[in-house]
């Protein structure tokens, strides 16, 4: 197998990134054979060039067809054409997800890079979205659990020049840009994305501003040795929306845009970030057999958030208890990633060997305000109080926490013959973690965590079209994971993630139709929980499985239809806990059966339509399942036209105007969020 380092994670490929342009909008570079429509068929999530078939792990891909196509803008809106992902609140600043049950708080990657500031990310330079299920830390270290977010970035091998407006309901509007130069001869390339951002909403007083600027340039493209470098702007600034209380079990029945927060809230609560990375890799192939590659990324980050949100309820009062707080954030980090790959033959094997030694430093300071009751008020018809933001400069903490991590890690991508292939390995991790706690009376606290991740895999083909596998890894999340240390925390070691899975993948139709299906069983253990003798000391001592059943497929048919449709069955439970009141509860925010399906159909290349739908089933709001969010479905469609240089394209949203919570907290029930009504959104894609 001749290997194509260019198309290695750190610098995706045409084969893994480029995308067929849409008619007029560009030249794009495709891999003969290969298409990418609905249906990928190759990954990064090995770090090595591989087919999804030839890996032995549940991996869905989310491309950049379907983003437009549904006109994703946010990772929440990628991510529900995947099964397994839930959705959390994030505080009502940053992009959280469950997966299989877990938090994934801090499981968000870019082009191979861990990205785990707490910020809502911007789709304008991002050609797909990649959702590796299951622990992974034997490639990218501590922590997914249920899985990891990979963002792939837009890459500078096309030629293309677009500007696409977006205008619908609650005042929403939206232009992006992207403009590329790619001269394949002198292996040259620039790219500029970008995007602006000035929206309403449905939510009373709610707002969002932000504005994304994304240049890129790759030199050397196809020679022995290329460099690209990348830098990604991104300002955002909203509403801090902690979403609606609760009360008997169930979210209270008040209109969906009813806000619980300052009367001013749009001077008193809002969350504005910034973030600037820059990324620069370097590759080189010495032979077909031998490529090694350096990837540097660097970021910065900064935030303040002020909010108000319920914090307690009387339900004989009919009242509902506001307070007001605040966080800041100011993070800077950097990371290395040092690899060699290898391609060796004999004995009728042949083995591509990957060696890895990743180096990285953040630094992360906070300070979180002291919060203070602001008001007590109606529960169903709230009078919001005017909040002075000024007059809340107490710190209830401020602590500074640098995290150091070295790992080195092997891998083995086997063909063994007679349609067997197997994928081992294993990572060695030092992760050391040091917090200053500022305010007096405090002492700093340490700690260096060694753990070792495998991983192994035996996939069976016994034809080009089926693909069957068993599969086992390990991931380890340290105690404060990428937060700061605190006392009760500081002397518990790491918690453990192990994950079984059996699994099959079809690829039908030359890779137009791809089916998988995945069975498995994660468990997660010395999970930290309250001494029950001491309610103030944290102990491991809690267990959580989760036993599931995920399908999906999709399609790219050469009758015009797209499809992409999923199915995930999560049976989620604390099996062990010092409360015995935990045992046997649900994950949070987690629902049993969920369900997701979009179909388009293009007419001869110059318009179509299509639709789909969401299901989610009752999810618990919190850790005591008390309060249930309810299952709900919605439906969404889409209809396209091509004018000339132009794609004039209409969305519908939530069709049935469906009444639902898209999101809760994950620790209280009093934090859930509702979902959009019905919407529509015009866009017009202008290609030049």
């Amino acid at each position: 197998m001749r290997l194509v380092f260019a198309c290695a994670i750190l610098l995706p490929s045409v084969a893994g990134a480029a995308t067929p342009a849409e008619p007029g909008e560009g030249e794009a570079i495709v891999v003969s054979g290969e298409h990418e429509g609905y249906a990928p068929v190759r990954t990064s999530a090995a770090k090595i060039p591989a087919a999804l078939r030839d890996i032995p792990q549940s991996i869905a891909v989310v491309p950049a067809q379907l983003l437009f196509d549904q006109r994703a803008l946010s990772l929440q809106d990628a991510l529900k054409n995947v099964p397994g992902v839930a959705f959390s609140s994030g505080d009502g600043q940053r992009d959280q997800v469950s997966i299989r049950g877990f938090s994934a708080i801090a499981d968000q990657f870019v082009n191979g890079f861990r990205d785990d500031a707490l910020y809502f990310r911007d789709l304008s330079n991002t050609e797909r979205v990649e959702v590796i299920k299951g622990p992974a830390a034997v490639l990218y270290g501590r922590g997914s659990s249920g899985g990891l977010i990979n963002r792939v970035l837009k890459q500078p091998d096309v030629t293309i020049t677009s500007l696409t407006l977006s205008a619908g309901a609650f005042d929403q509007k939206r232009a992006e840009w992207d403009v590329g130069r790619f001269d394949r001869h002198g292996g040259t390339g620039f790219r500029l994305t970008g995007a602006y951002e000035d929206d309403g909403s449905f939510r009373q007083q709610q707002f969002l501003k932000r504005f994304a600027l994304a240049p890129s340039l790759l030199l050397g493209a196809g020679g022995d040795t290329n460099l690209y470098a990348t830098a990604d702007y991104l300002r955002d600034r909203r509403l801090t929306d902690f979403g609606i209380p609760a009360i008997n079990g169930r979210p209270v029945d008040v209109p969906r845009g009813t806000y619980y927060g300052a009367a001013n809230a749009r001077d008193a609560d809002v969350t504005a970030s910034r973030v600037l990375s820059q990324t620069l890799i370097l590759t080189h192939r010495f032979s077909d057999a031998l490529g090694f590659r350096d990837g540097f990324r660097h970021y910065r980050y900064v935030l303040n958030r002020r909010n108000t949100s319920s914090t307690a309820v009387d339900v004989g009062a009919g009242t509902v208890t506001l307070q007001h707080g605040g966080l800041d954030r100011d993070e800077e980090g950097w990371s290395n990633l040092a690899e060699l790959t290898q391609t060796l033959h004999g004995g009728g094997m042949e083995h591509v060997l990957l060696y890895g030694f990743e180096i990285a430093h953040q630094a992360k300071d906070a300070r979180t305000l002291l919060a203070r009751r602001v008001a007590t008020t109606s529960l169903t018809r709230p009078v919001l109080p005017v909040i002075d933001p000024a007059s809340f400069t107490a710190l209830s903490a401020d602590t500074g926490t640098s995290l150091d991590n070295r790992g080195l890690y092997v891998q083995d991508l086997a063909t063994l013959g007679h349609g067997l292939k197997a994928l081992i390995g294993a990572r060695y991790d030092w992760f050391m973690q040091k917090t200053v706690q500022r305010l007096p009376g405090q002492s700093p606290l340490a700690r260096t965590d060694r753990k070792l991740s495998p991983r192994a895999g035996l996939v069976f083909q016994p034809d080009r079209a089926q693909s069957y596998y068993v599969s086992w890894s390990s991931s380890f999340q340290p105690s404060a994971e990428s937060f700061a240390l605190a006392a009760n925390n500081a002397d518990i070691a790491p918690e453990q993630t192990r994950n079984t899975e059996a699994g099959a993948k079809y690829t039908l139709l030359g890779g137009r139709l791809n089916l998988q299906a995945a069975a498995f069983l994660l468990r997660r253990t010395h999970i930290k929980g309250s001494d029950p003798l001491d309610p103030t000391r944290l102990v491991p001592i809690g267990t959580q499985r989760t036993r599931g059943v995920e399908l999906s497929a999709q399609a790219d048919l050469p009758s015009g239809f797209h499809a992409t449709a999923g199915y995930a069955y999560l049976d989620t439970r604390v099996t062990a806990s010092a409360n015995p009141g935990f045992v046997g509860k649900r994950a949070t925010l987690t629902p049993s059966h969920a369900v997701n399906a979009f179909v388009t159909r293009s007419f001869a290349g110059r318009f179509g339509l299509g639709g789909g739908l969401n299901y989610v089933g009752d999810r618990w709001a919190d850790p005591a399942n008390t309060t249930v969010l309810p299952h709900y479905v919605t439906v969404d469609a889409v209809a396209w036209v091509l004018v000339g240089p132009v794609r004039l394209q209409l969305n519908a949203y939530n069709l049935g105007n469906a009444r639902y919570i898209v999101a809760g907290h994950g620790t209280s029930p009093l934090l859930n969020v509702p979902g959009a009504p019905r919407s529509l959104l015009g866009t017009a894609r202008f290609s030049f």
